[in-house]
Order: C-alpha cells, then sequence, then structure tokens
C-alpha cells in the first residue's frame, strides 16, 4: 500500500503537497499523521475533500505499508506513528520537501529536496515537466500551500520559482477569492486577547549583538492558528526576529521567525524536538514549565545566533588623537572637553603607537607632572584591528590585553577606534532594562546601536519625488565613497506615521563638497555655509535638502555657543537634543533604509517619553528647556522624569538669562506655531520659563481667553481663503503680552533681539490699537453707528497680525462685525480716479491730490458714488479747477 503522509499539525503547505502527489501517486492512500492547523481544520471543514477520503494514522494497518511518501517533513520527530517504520526493510521512502536537514533527517530512494518557500512550489513544478494539468480545485489548494508558506509572496525565504508556481496555478483556474478567505481571516474573541497578551508581553534581548523580540502567553484553553498571531504581532512591531512561546493546557506551543541569516530559527527549534527553514520554525514542548522554557530558549539563542557586526561597523571614526609630543596636560583638557576615557596616540606619521587612558592622565597630574609627555607615560602594548576584525578579535583586545579602547587600523592608517563600553552596548543592549526609581533617578541607560530596516516604511510613507531624491543622494555618496544618512525630524515622524518632508542629511565626510557634486548630478542650485559645513540644495520648485557633515561640539562654558568638528554619525547624533530626535536611516545602496538607533530613540518612540541624552544637554544648551515642552505638546508625549528633574535645575541656576534673546525668541517663534499653544504656554509656565522672558508674563484667567479668542480669529481669517500669509506667532505673542506697558514690552523685544521690521509693531502700533480699542468701546456706547468711512480709517495701516489681535480683544460682537466688515470688504476697496484724470481734468499737480482722492474713496466706501464718471463729478465738485 502506498501511502502519502506529511507532517504534524499540518498547514496548508501540507495539504497542497499532498493534494498534488495525489495525482503523481493515484492510487496511494492521504494521511494525517497528526493534528492540522486551526485554519486548515476550518477549510476541511467547509470544503469537498471528502471525496479524497484522507484518513488518520490510526485508522492505517502499518505493517501493510509498502511504499511511504512523504510532503513537506523529512525529520523522523515529526511524522507520528510512521517513525515507527521508517527503518523496516523493504519500505520504500520518497521525500518532497524544502526544509533544511537535520539530525533526524530521513534518507528516501526518491528525493525532491529543494530550497524553495513551498513543498507545493516543487510539486508545481513536477507538474510543469510531466505536462500534468491540475484542475481549478487542486490549483486552488495547491495556491493556498504556496502563498501560507510564504506569507503571500512577502517573506524572505520567497524565491522565483515559488512566484512561478503561483502564476502556473493561477493560469490554470486557482481561486484567489478562495484563498484569501481561508488565509485572511477574521480574529476570535481568544485570539484577540491572546494577541493582547503577547503584545504587552513582548520583549526584546540583544544575543550575540542582535535584537530578537520575546513573547510569551499562558492560556487555560485551546486557541487555534497562533502562526497567523505571530505574523501579526511581527507586524504590528515591524520585528526582524520573533520568538513566541505560549502555554494551553499541558503543552507549549512555540513559534520563530526571522528576517535575519543571523538568526536561523530552523536550528534552534530543532532543539527544542520541532523544526523549519531558517527563517520560519516552530515546536510543541511537554513536560516543561513555561518559565523554565524561557530560560532554556535564551541559552538555545546564545548557542545559536551567529554574532553580528564588524570592527568597521563599530566603530566611530573620524577619532580624536594626540601626537606622542603632547602634555598630560593636553591630554587632561581633550579628555575632559569630549568625556574620553582612553585617547590613541600617534607618531608624525600617524601610525597608532600608543593608548594613554584617563587613569594614568589623573594620576600623572596629581603627581605634579602635567608637563610630562603622553609618550613618556602611554601604553605600547596594545592590540589593534582592521575594520573587517569580528567581535571575538574586538573582544580579546579589550579583555585579554585590558585596553579601554581597539584602535582599527586598515594598512598602518587609524580609520576608527572601538571602545569598550562600543562592544559591550552592542553584545548586551537591553538585558538590563532602564529603570527609573521613585526620584525619578535613571539608574541604568543603554545605549545599544539597534538596527531595522525601514525600506518598506519609506516606500510606503514618503511620495515618489521624495524617495527618487533619497535614492539619488545614495548614489552620490557610493560614488564619492562616503557614508550619508537621512536625520531629525524626518525620521521620527516616518515612524510615527506623520508627515514630514524636511529632509535633513548628515554626511560623514566633507558635507559642502557632497552637496555641490548632488546639486550637479540633479540639476540645482547651492547656498552654502562654510563656517558650519552645511549647505541647501534648492530644486527648481523651491523643495530645499539640508545638507551637514557629521560633527560633534563641545562648549566652554554653560549656554555658550558650541565649537564644531567634524565626526562620525554617532557622534553627530550624539550632540542632539533628545533621544527621539537621534535616529537615523541609511542612504547608501547597499544599506538603504537601514535604521540606527544609538541612544534607545524607538524605546522611548514607543514610551512616548521625551528625554535628554546626558544629563549637561540643558547645561550646555538652555535653549533646550524650550524644545522639550514643545515637543512634548506637539507629539502628545511626556517629559521623562529624570529629565525633568534636569530641567527644574537648569531653570534654578538661571541658565536661560546665559543665551542671547533671539536664540529664545527662536524657539519662543516655532511654539508659538504649533497648532496648540495654549497647552504649551502652561507648561513653559509650570517650568517657570517664562519669567526669563519677563517676570510679569503669566498664563491667567484672562491671558488664556484671549489666546483662546485669537485662535478663534486667526482660524476665522484662515477660512477666508483670501491667500495672504500673516505669522501667527507674532499673533500669540501680542496675546502673551496683553495689557503690558509699552515700557515693560520694550524692554522684552529689545532682549529677544526682534527684527527691526517688527519692532514698530509691538512698540507704536500695539499702543495705537489699543488706544484704538478704548475708541471703539466708546464709539460703541454713543450707539452712533460708523460709517464704512469710518471703519476703513481706524484700521488702515495696521498690520493683520494686529487686526486679528483686535478682533480677539473686543469681546464683543458689534466690534468685532466692524472689524470683520475692514478685513473682509473695505480694506480692498478702491478708486478707479487716478492723478493723470485730474490733469485731463484741468487741475494742477499738488499735495492737495491727496486730499481729492481721500474724499473720492469715502465716498466710495460709504457707496456715495459707484462708477469712475460719479468719482469726477465728485472731484470736479468739491476742488473745481
Amino acid at each position: 500500500m502506498d501511502v502519502i503522509a506529511t507532517h504534524v499539525n499540518a498547514d496548508f503547505d501540507c495539504l497542497g503537497s499532498m493534494i498534488a502527489a495525489k495525482r503523481l501517486y493515484p492510487d496511494a492512500v492521504l494521511v494525517f499523521p497528526g493534528g492540522q492547523e486551526q485554519g486548515l481544520r476550518n477549510f476541511l471543514l467547509q470544503s469537498t475533500l471528502y471525496a479524497y477520503n484522507i484518513k488518520r494514522s490510526k485508522d492505517i494497518d502499518l505493517a501493510e505499508v509498502t511504499r511511504l511518501i512523504l510532503v513537506d517533513v523529512r525529520s523522523t520527530t515529526r511524522i507520528g506513528l510512521f517513525a515507527d517504520i521508517v527503518d523496516r526493510p523493504g519500505l520504500d521512502i520518497h521525500i518532497y520537501d524544502h526544509h533544511p536537514v537535520d539530525k533526524h533527517a530521513l534518507r528516501g530512494s526518491l528525493e525532491e529536496i529543494h530550497d524553495v518557500g513551498a513543498t507545493t512550489t516543487i510539486l508545481t513544478r513536477i507538474f510543469k515537466e510531466r505536462g500534468i494539468v491540475p484542475d481549478s480545485d487542486e490549483a486552488t489548494m495547491m495556491m493556498l500551500g504556496i502563498f501560507e508558506d510564504t506569507g503571500h509572496l512577502l517573506f524572505s525565504g520567497t524565491t522565483p520559482a515559488d512566484f512561478e508556481a503561483a502564476a502556473f496555478l493561477l493560469e490554470h483556474g486557482a481561486n484567489l477569492n478562495t484563498v484569501a478567505d481561508f488565509l485572511v481571516r477574521e480574529m476570535t474573541p481568544e485570539q484577540v486577547a491572546l494577541l493582547n497578551e503577547l503584545l504587552n508581553s513582548c520583549r526584546t534581548v540583544i544575543v550575540n549583538g542582535v535584537e530578537i523580540a520575546i513573547s510569551h502567553a499562558s492560556v487555560d484553553y485551546y486557541v487555534g492558528d497562533i502562526s497567523s498571531l505571530v505574523h501579526k504581532l511581527k507586524d504590528i512591531e515591524n520585528l526582524d526576529v520573533l520568538i513566541v512561546a505560549v502555554r494551553m493546557e499541558d503543552r507549549i506551543f512555540t513559534v520563530g521567525r526571522s528576517r535575519l541569516p543571523e538568526v536561523h530559527v530552523g536550528e534552534v527549534f530543532q532543539e527544542l524536538g520541532g523544526g523549519g527553514h531558517a527563517f520560519a520554525a516552530s515546536a510543541t514542548v511537554r513536560d516543561m514549565p513555561l518559565a523554565q522554557l524561557l530560560d532554556h530558549l535564551q541559552a538555545l539563542l546564545q548557542k545559536h545566533v551567529q554574532p553580528s557586526g564588524t570592527a568597521g561597523e563599530l566603530m566611530s571614526s573620524p577619532v580624536k588623537t594626540l601626537p606622542e609630543v603632547a602634555s598630560i596636560d593636553k591630554a587632561r583638557q581633550l579628555m575632559a572637553r569630549f568625556n574620553f576615557n582612553a585617547v590613541p596616540i600617534v607618531d608624525d606619521r600617524h601610525h597608532v603607537v600608543g593608548i594613554i587612558t584617563r587613569q594614568i592622565v589623573e594620576k600623572a597630574a596629581h603627581h605634579k607632572l602635567a608637563r610630562m609627555t603622553v609618550g613618556d607615560v602611554m601604553n605600547s602594548d596594545f592590540k589593534a584591528v582592521s575594520s573587517s576584525a569580528s567581535l571575538a578579535e574586538l573582544q580579546q583586545g579589550i579583555i585579554e590585553h585590558n585596553q579601554r579602547c581597539v584602535p582599527v587600523v586598515d594598512g598602518e592608517m587609524l580609520v576608527g577606534v572601538v571602545t569598550r563600553t562600543d562592544l559591550l552596548r552592542h553584545m548586551l543592549g537591553d538585558q538590563q532594562e532602564r529603570l527609573e526609581g521613585p526620584t525619578g533617578i535613571l539608574t541604568q541607560r543603554s545605549l545599544q546601536l539597534k538596527r531595522k530596516n525601514l525600506k518598506r516604511l519609506l516606500e510606503a510613507q514618503l511620495p515618489n519625488y521624495i524617495k527618487n531624491i533619497l535614492h539619488q543622494l545614495g548614489e552620490v555618496a557610493d560614488r564619492q565613497q562616503v557614508k550619508v544618512f537621512l536625520v531629525g525630524g524626518c525620521v521620527r515622524d516616518l515612524l510615527l506615521r506623520q508627515e514630514n518632508l524636511d529632509i535633513d542629511v548628515v554626511v560623514e565626510g566633507n558635507g559642502i563638497g557632497f552637496a555641490r557634486q548632488f546639486a550637479a548630478t540633479v540639476g540645482c542650485r547651492i547656498r552654502e555655509h562654510e563656517k558650519f559645513g552645511t549647505a541647501v540644495v534648492i530644486f527648481p520648485d523651491g523643495f530645499k535638502v539640508d545638507i551637514a557633515s557629521a560633527r560633534l561640539e563641545y562648549y566652554d562654558s554653560p549656554a555658550a555657543l558650541p565649537h564644531v568638528e567634524h565626526a562620525s554619525i554617532r557622534q553627530d547624533l550624539y550632540r542632539r537634543d533628545f533621544t527621539i530626535n537621534t535616529l537615523t536611516i541609511a542612504l547608501n545602496r547597499e544599506n538603504f533604509g537601514q535604521m540606527l538607533d544609538f541612544f534607545g530613540g524607538q524605546r522611548d518612540l514607543k514610551d512616548k517619553a521625551i528625554r535628554v541624552l546626558h544629563n549637561l544637554s540643558f547645561v550646555e544648551d538652555p535653549t533646550r528647556l524650550f524644545r522639550a515642552v514643545r515637543f512634548e505638546q506637539r507629539l502628545g508625549f511626556r517629559i521623562g522624569r529624570q529629565t525633568e528633574r534636569l530641567m527644574r535645575s537648569a531653570v534654578r541656576m538661571n541658565l536661560v538669562k546665559r543665551v542671547g534673546g533671539a536664540r529664545i525668541l527662536n524657539e519662543l517663534e516655532q511654539i508659538l506655531s504649533e497648532a496648540h499653544i495654549l497647552p504649551a504656554l502652561e507648561r513653559l509656565e509650570q517650568f517657570e520659563l517664562l519669567k526669563f522672558i519677563d517676570r510679569r508674563l503669566k498664563i491667567d484667567v484672562p491671558s488664556r481667553k484671549l489666546l483662546i479668542a485669537a485662535g478663534r480669529a486667526a482660524n476665522w481669517f484662515d477660512l477666508l481663503y483670501t491667500g495672504e500669509s500673516y505669522r501667527r506667532w507674532l499673533l500669540y505673542l501680542l496675546c502673551l503680552f496683553g495689557q503690558q506697558s509699552e515700557k515693560t514690552v520694550s524692554g522684552i523685544i529689545r532682549w529677544l533681539n526682534v527684527h527691526p521690521r517688527d519692532q514698530d509693531l509691538f512698540l507704536e502700533k500695539r499702543s495705537r490699537s489699543l488706544v484704538l480699542l478704548k475708541k471703539l468701546k466708546f464709539w460703541k456706547a454713543k450707539q452712533a453707528p460708523p460709517t464704512n468711512s469710518d471703519i476703513f480709517h481706524w484700521f488702515e495701516g495696521l498690520p493683520l497680525e494686529l487686526i486679528l489681535f483686535l478682533m480677539a480683544s473686543a469681546e464683543d460682537d458689534v466690534l468685532q462685525k466692524w472689524i470683520s466688515l475692514y478685513v473682509t470688504r473695505l480694506r480692498n476697496v478702491k478708486i478707479a480716479l487716478t492723478g493723470q484724470d485730474l490733469i485731463n481734468l484741468g487741475l494742477q499737480p499738488g499735495p492737495y491730490f491727496q486730499d481729492i482722492f481721500r474724499v473720492v474713496l469715502d465716498a466710495r466706501l460709504n457707496m456715495d458714488v459707484t462708477s469712475k464718471q460719479e468719482e469726477i463729478e465728485l472731484a470736479l465738485k468739491n476742488f473745481p479747477p
């Protein structure tokens, strides 16, 4: 008897392969050696597969089996009762499989084993070669197998052969509606609850430098189709490697998925008695507590995960060095300025000849040897590695040679350095969680480099012209042999699924030279800033790309402007304000779309937290105090407890007053340009930051009311769609000043260094407006309605921001109607009469022409004249020749 069998816990690839094998072995009996996944069970219940008379292994007399045809399996641990007969003499075994070999693998007299996405693909190829034509039902069932095992042809293990097989089946009647019905199903309430538990328990660990997500759950009832939940969880969290363990009753179901070559989940799960591919595997474990299994998984991962990274990937470059003749005092200053614990020492050819550590420098300084040269006390017995060196070589240098840093040398030239902390963070990552204790003090901070490929997210979120620009930037970088990265708010908002098309690019190298080459390539003009190593590339349509050299900064004193030097991308990101703004995406072709996270930015995005990178952040740049509030309110995040403590400390030190007012005005302008400014201003007051602008500024009930009214006035004007631009932030700043005296406002705008073109708006015109407001209230009290010309001359010459300020301040429907009439109609009234017309009428030119125009305009405004002829008649009547 011929038997076609598959593995226990069969899926759609098993079914598709069995149906296909039945065409090759028409007299064979189809047998499920164990259970089926939930999706397959549902299909079996609703389909007409009863015609195939599929049996269970207990219904088969194993003694009668003469040929065993195995599909989608070749491991003796996964074929149930059939494992008892595989060694029987005379049993002929045929194998059709796409799984990798393991120590339990069978050998057959016929083997069709190929590295493709699904076993059904192998059998479909045989159909094509032998001219076998499947009917539509067979094609549909085989298509189900291919689509399930390849994740709708999207898994990384999908091959061209899988696409060819799917095309063949589609040509022969495969019903994609049926495929969609059974592979894309609504989740049951039990599955939703389990997915929620898996989401809550999902944690990441770093094993040999690779980030792996592990999720677990425990339920007292059976939930089917766990693999689909694993896919959903992987997609929701955008994970590269995910391992899930779910205890159900007396067993634990484990499923693994991997996109990374360093993690072969099939090998891991073989040790749990299961199996699979490099990218997908599963196992069922009995007689082991869930906690013990999770510990066992950690050990298995340590054993099987291939170390990721080379010295070239971990190193910082360019490297700060000291010459042999440098003094101990100079070494001490360098280490303090850049917070280094070790510095390479080089000779006059820039070859590394030693390493000096902070401990040696401090001890020498303690012994009053500040003038001694570093060459006299450096460690010259050190290990250096090439940029292609493995993590093991780096470990040897740091552990066996007891080095704080390992120089990276190509040829004889120093190209980078890997510190002890770099290596530890890469290897250990987040195994120790960052904790904020009850006092808000950060007790642990992991800065492990995390990598994630966002190419698909870039494709989905960005418009085509932006994607083209990013690819062009990468191509120019490849030609110049430099690394280029997308940085800043664009990356942050990409992960938050928010639109942000401000393209900021950092180059590890000469940013201006790169910008020139890029501009020449794409036909754009360029604006350079040589002092800062930055440039703006301006496209013909006005779109801009900001390009900068990777740089680091150091401050001579608190709140001082920084000194800038070339650096690596990591050092460039470390100088930024908050962790959520340190995420970067590589644009070079080889790594296009790979996001680098050096400082835990992804985690803080997930936690919705605003956190600084180091404890002196606000001391070095107090403007970050305002920026923290702006990002908190814009993103709906919360300032972390430690960051809040550091902010309040910086406020107590009065550091803001050391910053130029122009820099504070820039931050204030951005806050007042946000969509919701009142909560931000209230937070500024909570942090006592408004007092640095002026101690009299407060967000009290009247100011809140005025700011809300200003927002309504601005929204009203926006809905007029006039196309006129105005600066909303100026309107809000006027409201913030409220009824402050002209003397107070004058002092504020001088300190803020307001542009001269706006000073008159805040002084003379603002004072005039406040007087006008009183006049309008008095006029209304007289109950004498003004003429249109009265209204026009009241507001004539006032900037739009002041007019909207008056509308917000009016607090009276009648006054607001007068302002509305001016804005919507009266200010646009023009007369047709010209100076040449008056000359043609015989009038001699002179200053009185302005009096004529005013009389005519008033008549136009008041509808006393409606045509040019009437304007001429009015002019001649009042000003005869």
